[in-house]
């Protein structure tokens, strides 16, 4: 995937967002409850999103992992597709140890 391709991923999800065409599903919103995270905090996570991995064989189609920094100033990560008239999220939660070492990278496996 190219910097070019990763450029438009973001400005689909962006656009989503900026027209609120945006849906959960009952996974998504599960997390959202489990982690305190509000649909605002979750909106300006994705309006400057960066691209982490992309799953384009995805059983649900097509989506990505996407983290952004919201409001609030806490970074989450979301799973979303955005093939569809709508984003879907998939899920979203924080990022933490032991998965992450930082926001953007992975803890390397012992």
């Amino acid at each position: 995937m190219t910097q070019s391709d990763k450029g438009r991923i973001g400005t689909a999800i962006r656009t989503f967002v900026d027209d609120r065409a945006v849906k959960f599903t009952i996974h998504a919103h599960r997390e959202m409850v489990e982690e305190n995270i509000t649909v605002s905090e979750l909106l300006s996570s994705l309006a400057d999103c960066v691209l982490l991995e992309d799953y384009p064989d995805h059983k649900r189609g097509a989506c990505r992992l996407v983290c952004g920094k919201a409001k609030t100033g806490r970074y989450l990560h979301t799973v979303c597709t955005y093939g569809y008239p709508e984003a879907i999220i998939i899920t979203t939660y924080e990022p933490k140890p032991p998965n992450r070492e930082t926001a953007f990278k992975r803890r390397m496996k012992q």
